[in-house]
């Protein structure tokens, strides 16, 4: 059997395939990996694309030239022994030969589209990333339904899967929003505020940051609505450094959380009590809270994240389809 019957029947499976996993992935049967599926189809349609431009194509080439010849020689005994050469039929054959030339639906679902998978792979890996939020733990610094874009080269680019640093970059910042790999299941990823760098002593007590004994500043701000609970929540402006961001709190809930706590890697540094806890942050590792202070599974309670977990850094919200105004950068 030739390679020309084989590749449609294996383009088709493949393609099918891919299909029933999307699928999957959108009525959530399956944990999604992105990442690994984008860098698959890089792979694969480059290999379609090499057999393309080496291959398939030259032999279609080939095949066009020699019908070609053929029909000029043709057209040169017809004209030797006087006879006019039928106009319609030549144009029929040469309707043939630009169709023995066009790329067979195989290979334009698959070759064809590798420039642009390739292109989105090399913005999806190094440079941008768009992130969904999908629940109220950031809170009021980001809504549910926020389209968020995530700078992948701010603190060093990294080889797509493996996660092997390529460049350094600039040292994650406490109070930057990041993306990250959920240490305990890293398919998934969370979108958290930094709170604690490497050898921090984070203190969170009667609802108040300490950071290496000192205070966070915070001021009151008007209360916050929060559309996902129809509730009204007190509001403040938290300051790290010379950068301020709004966090929220609810009066309905104790400081208290020991109950939920998981058995984290480095889970000795931390000390819980009735009014908070204290956390030392080990070399390498971050810790993480979300804006909606007393309602985010985050640091508290998973422990830390370490430094190859790290995604990259959100800045700018590029679409809410219920709240346009939300377009643009945040803090």
């Amino acid at each position: 059997m030739s390679i020309q019957k084989v590749m449609p029947a294996l383009t088709g499976l493949i393609l099918v395939c891919f299909a029933a996993y999307c699928v999957a992935l959108y009525m959530n049967k399956i944990p999604g990996d992105f990442e690994g599926v984008l860098l698959a189809a890089t792979v694969i349609t480059l290999v379609y694309w090499l057999a393309e431009r080496f291959y398939f194509a030259p032999r279609r080439r080939a095949v066009a030239r020699a019908a070609t010849d053929a029909q000029e020689r043709r057209r040169a005994e017809l004209i030797a022994q006087g006879v006019t050469p039928d106009e319609g039929a030549q144009q029929a054959q040469e309707r043939d030969a630009g169709k023995t030339l066009a790329m067979p639906w195989w290979l334009d679902w698959t070759a064809g589209l590798f420039p642009v998978i390739l292109i989105v792979f090399a913005l999806r890996s190094f440079v941008i990333e768009p992130f969904h939020i999908p629940s109220g733990s950031m809170i009021p610094t980001l809504w549910i339904g926020d389209f968020v874009l995530v700078n992948k080269f701010t603190y060093g680019l990294r080889l797509p899967v493996i996660g092997t640093r390529l460049t350094a970059g600039k040292p994650v910042a406490r109070g930057d929003v990041v993306v990250f790999h959920y240490p305990l299941n890293p398919s998934e990823d969370y979108i958290k505020r930094v709170v604690g760098l490497p050898g921090d002593e984070v203190t969170y007590v009667d609802k108040r940051l300490t950071v290496n004994g000192q205070l966070v500043p915070e001021t009151p701000a008007p209360d916050f609505f929060d559309e996902s609970t129809t509730g009204y929540y007190k509001q403040f402006n938290e300051q790290f450094g010379a950068t301020t961001h709004a966090i929220m709190t609810n009066d309905q809930v104790p400081t208290y959380i020991r109950e939920g706590v998981r058995n984290f890697q480095y889970r000795s540094n931390c000390s819980y009590t009735l009014d908070g806890f204290t956390c030392k942050v080990p070399a390498g590792h971050y810790f993480m809270m979300g804006d909606n202070r007393d309602n985010s599974d985050d640091s508290r309670y998973w422990g830390f994240v370490p430094e190859g977990n790290v995604v990259g850094r959100a800045f700018l919200i590029w679409m809410n389809f219920n709240h346009f105004g939300r377009i643009g950068a945040f803090k």
